[in-house]
């Protein structure tokens, strides 16, 4: 729009720069305020000086205007001022500055190229006054649509393009007609014969003028009509007054244009929203509607329901001022509300299961508890199950074959329940399951029954039939908890005593759990400390060869190292009182290592003490962690090479559970250690399950009988049947024998007669002290062979 009077020109995007202004900063601002005016100076000026000269003008003088609304909005938001009324008129300040330093730079040349002082306000005003006006408006309306964009987006933005463009090009009009209004006061000074030119100059910017207003607004109508949102004028009654095809098409209501004509608003929307609706609208009269935007659903011509986003405002039609109306815009939302919907199942369903999830039951278990609390009367329990040997299949049929089995696990669950119970899968093989209004304790209980009897049937997965069980923990809400973790941790330390008491069975809460939970975090505390403050020691249970008569004395051949803790309140713990805690934590592979360097290092020094000794061998328990440490072999050399001691002097021995828990797994790091040169040997042999052919393949040298057999040792028993059965399952496979606990001399004389070569036991010695085993040692010097 060129400046009336002068070659110079600005072009009417101020209110989007003020836009990007309040929206991205004063630095983009400039960037648009400078490409902005270089375009209108391009149009309008033939010297590169003002081609330049234009776009620095705007950019410095947004930077400065832009700094300053910056800063006044800091120090607003900082002195708890804010609002919309605050950001309008700290824009408008800012359009104000940045009129000022526009004009005075912008004018002041043109001064300076007159020869005329730099700065005269009223010269200022008076050409400019229309420029500061244009770019209050601008602020204004960039002010607005700033809100605008805040509460509904970028949507909300481009419906309003349209009559934006209306607005600029009727101010691009009215500066042609203050252009026009200008040459014609010029003219009034020149001669009467170029009046009549003038008079048809203004006639014909007048025609001009018009049809540039009507073609404005047959934009308006066609931006109308072919918008891609739906968009309605509405009057106050809800009656569609006009409708874009958009509305019935984009927006799938399935009705014609002419069709929405004959509704009002409320009769096309839900019955659940029209109330809303019409609380929106304040029918009673326009004074009373406010402007408003949310999302409602609609009734289709089939009757379907579709979500539409809407914005309503007052509209006034051109050419009428005085009949106002209200004009609607809406936007189909229905796939996002269905990926929303898709997305909050996500968050509180199991994707395997369609079950819910942990998060959504530990939300149901929590309100429970709380209604619970100020009502005892609202009753529920909770039962933690866990399946049994889950672990089994995913090994044995694969991980699809898992998911299956839980899959079909948790149909099963579902239809022994009530509808209001709740059933969750927590997590891997893990359910959880809430029943409410339970009028007894015993209610849970039957149900639990009822569980175990519908998972003896068996199940189909990957074509053989599976038969799966469960171990449940069972609590109520009688324990007053406050807390739904409380409840599950309570469930499932349940659910651990029904384990250990067998699998396949129910256990129910009560306070002895918790103290032997506690009981055993507490040790497990104490066992991390005692590790790293040395408060574990070995101590050694001589093991002998026990002879082929009574007169033969038993020999010497080695020791058996075994922990104690020697804990601070002055008592010496045993390892079953510790061990399973220090597996379950982690902590077995640093209790091994120090049995392991401790032992090795306190025989070699036994051996080097004496020639009688230079024999003497050391056997150590192996745990489970220990078998499946990838560094074992690297673990048992290094406790080998840093004490010198020879490799065949150690025993390593694995109890037969653990071994034959994972044969193929144990098979490669026996052989490992076998190549090493350490012997090995079978623990607590004839409690397991093992086979002769797991046996014949696994690298060991030796079985030791369990002390369960040998304490019932009796001539003709079944027990003296099962050792005499060892004992010769050894000689066939070329493999020594040892018997543990031997406590009386019958023991040893029944050992004896049925070809048993080792021992060790009470009854031979007792585990020994460091010290107390280097005395004994040099007490029986020169009788130990």
């Amino acid at each position: 729009m060129r400046v009336p009077g002068t070659k110079n020109s600005y072009a009417a995007g101020e209110v989007f720069i003020f836009l990007l202004l309040l929206m991205l900063g004063p630095q983009a601002a400039a960037v648009a305020a400078a490409f902005e005016t270089g375009v209108g100076s391009l149009r309008t000026s033939k010297r590169w000086t003002s081609r330049f000269y234009g776009p620095a003008v705007a950019a410095l003088s947004m930077v400065v205007a832009g700094g300053l609304l910056r800063a006044g909005l800091d120090a607003l938001s900082t002195a708890a001022v804010g609002g919309a009324a605050a950001v309008l008129a700290a824009t408008m300040a800012c359009s104000a500055a940045y009129f000022l330093i526009t004009a005075v730079l912008m004018y002041g040349v043109l001064q300076l190229k007159r020869g005329e002082p730099f700065i005269q306000p009223a010269g200022i005003f008076g050409v400019f006054r229309w420029v500061g006006m244009a770019y209050a408006g601008s602020a204004s309306l960039a002010a607005l649509l700033y809100f605008t964009w805040q509460q509904q987006g970028v949507a909300a933005l481009l419906v309003m393009l349209p009559l934006l463009a209306m607005l600029l090009v009727t101010l691009h009009f009215y500066f042609r007609q203050q252009e026009a209004s200008e040459q014609l006061r010029e003219a009034s000074a020149e001669v009467a014969a170029r009046e009549a030119t003038l008079a048809q100059r203004e006639a014909d910017a007048a025609e001009a003028h018009l049809a540039a207003l009507q073609a404005s607004e047959r934009r308006f109508h066609s931006a109308f009509t072919h918008a891609s949102i739906g968009m309605a004028l509405l009057a106050f009654d809800g009656r569609i007054l006009q409708a874009n095809p958009a509305l019935a098409l984009a927006q799938a209501l399935g009705r014609s244009v002419d069709d929405l004509s004959q509704h009002t608003l409320q009769t096309l929307v839900a019955p659940e929203d029209q109330a809303a609706l019409e609380r929106h609208l304040g029918l009673t009269s326009a004074a009373e509607f406010q402007r408003f935007s949310g999302e409602m659903k609609f009734l289709t011509a089939t009757g379907d329901l579709v979500w539409l986003a809407l914005h309503c405002s007052f509209f006034t039609e051109p050419g009428d001022a005085a009949e106002a109306c209200l004009i609607l815009q809406a936007q189909d939302v229905s796939a996002r509300r269905t990926a929303e919907a898709g997305l909050a199942h996500m968050a509180f369903h199991d994707a395997l299961t369609g079950l819910p999830n942990r998060r959504r039951f530990m939300d149901v278990l929590a309100a429970a508890v709380a209604r619970a609390k100020t009502d005892p009367s609202r009753a529920w329990a909770v039962i933690f199950l866990d399946f049994d040997r889950f672990k089994l299949v995913n090994d044995s049929l694969g991980h699809g074959a898992g998911d299956d089995l839980l899959q079909q696990l948790a149909r099963r669950l579902q239809d022994k329940l009530r509808p209001s119970d709740l059933v969750a899968r927590l997590g891997g093989d893990e359910f959880a399951i809430l029943a409410e209004r339970i009028e007894q304790e015993r209610d849970a209980v039957v149900l639990a029954e009822r569980l175990l009897d519908a998972l003896k049937k068996p199940f189909v997965v990957a074509g053989a039939d599976i038969t799966a069980s469960a171990s449940m923990g069972i609590t109520f809400s009688a324990f007053g908890y406050d807390s739904a973790e409380d409840v599950l941790r309570d469930a499932d330390t349940a659910m651990y005593k029904a384990k250990d008491a067998g699998k396949a069975r129910f256990a129910v809460f009560d306070t002895s759990l918790h103290a032997a939970v506690s009981e055993r975090l507490r040790l497990e505390g104490e066992l991390r400390q005692a590790i790293a403050q040395g408060q574990l020691a070995v101590v050694y249970q001589p093991l002998f060869k026990l002879g082929a008569s009574d007169a033969a004395l038993p020999q010497l051949t080695g020791f058996e190292a075994l922990v104690r803790w020697k804990h601070p309140d002055g008592d010496t713990l045993r390892p079953t009182s510790f061990l399973p805690i220090a597996e379950e934590t982690g902590l077995m592979v640093q209790v091994s290592d120090f049995v392991l360097h401790c032992a090795c290092r306190q025989l070699r020094q036994w051996q080097l003490s004496s020639p009688e000794l230079a024999e003497l061998s050391i056997s150590i328990n192996l745990a489970s962690g220990d078998l499946a440490n990838p560094a074992l072999v690297a673990r048992v050399s290094r406790a080998i090479v840093e004490s010198g001691l020879r490799p065949e002097h150690l025993t390593l021995e694995i109890t037969e559970d653990i071994l034959m828990s994972n044969v193929a797994g144990a098979l490669d790091a026996l052989t490992a250690l076998r190549r090493l040169g350490v012997r090995l040997a079978v623990d607590d042999f004839g409690t397991g399950y093992s086979s002769l052919s797991h046996l014949s393949r696994l690298p060991i040298d030796s079985l030791k009988i369990d002390r369960s057999f040998v304490h019932q040792l009796h001539r003709n028993s079944d027990d003296a049947a099962v050792v005499a059965a060892i004992v010769q399952l050894g000689s066939t496979l070329r493999k020594a024998v040892v018997a543990e606990g031997i406590e009386t001399a019958d023991q040893m004389t029944q050992l004896r007669e049925l070809g048993c070569e080792g021992g060790q036991g009470f009854h031979l010695a007792k585990p020994l002290s460091e010290q107390a085993a280097g005395e004994w040692l040099a007490a029986r010097r020169g009788q130990l062979h």
